[in-house]
């Protein structure tokens, strides 16, 4: 009986030694790094306008958007919402704007109201100003390679020019707009 009780009186000094100690060293929460906070450019509201090219992706024709990017809790994801006008008739699309550490890459996934759902997520880099997005999905049946470039002119206008390469090999434009930051 000596002997429990000294086993019960060692677990209660460990027990109350030892949670402050384990509570001191409970590994924190993440924080965005540099990647993640440079993904800031995108928040706020933009206006595009734009032109889609005939192709794959439907009859070519004038476009315009209103984007609402916001951060995602925890400034890991900025989240996009977009309503517009496009050669097919009316747009709704939500999209995340992202970073993989692990793959130190950029990375893009989106859905819209015309049926498009993102089977891969597009993977990107930056260089200075210049943001470069490559994927490969299938479209039509077929593979088919895309390619988003977006140039900052400032911190309140870039532009997006999407395009896709045909068997060829060449690349060839979808879609070009001018976004303007609104807010």
């Amino acid at each position: 009986m000596k002997r429990i009780s000294s086993i019960l009186a060692a677990y209660a000094v460990i027990s109350v030694v030892g949670m402050p100690l384990a509570a001191a060293q409970a590994p924190q929460a993440p924080k965005p790094g540099p990647e993640q906070a440079r993904l800031g450019y995108f928040v706020g509201k933009w206006n595009a306008e734009g032109e889609m090219k005939p192709g794959p992706m439907g009859a070519g024709g004038k476009m315009s958007a209103t984007d609402n990017c916001e951060w995602f809790e925890g400034r890991f994801s900025v989240i996009c919402r977009s309503e517009g006008k496009m050669p097919m008739g009316p747009s709704r699309s939500i999209g995340i704007l992202g970073y993989s550490p692990e793959e130190k890459v950029y990375t893009y996934y989106g859905v819209d109201n015309s049926g498009m759902t993102m089977a891969t997520v597009s993977r990107g880099t930056r260089q200075g100003d210049t943001w470069t997005y490559t994927d490969e999905s299938m479209m039509g049946g077929a593979k088919v390679k895309s390619r988003v470039i977006i140039k900052e002119l400032s911190p309140t206008s870039y532009t997006f020019k999407m395009e896709m390469q045909g068997p060829d090999g060449k690349w060839m434009p979808a879609m070009e707009s001018k976004n303007t930051k609104v807010q």
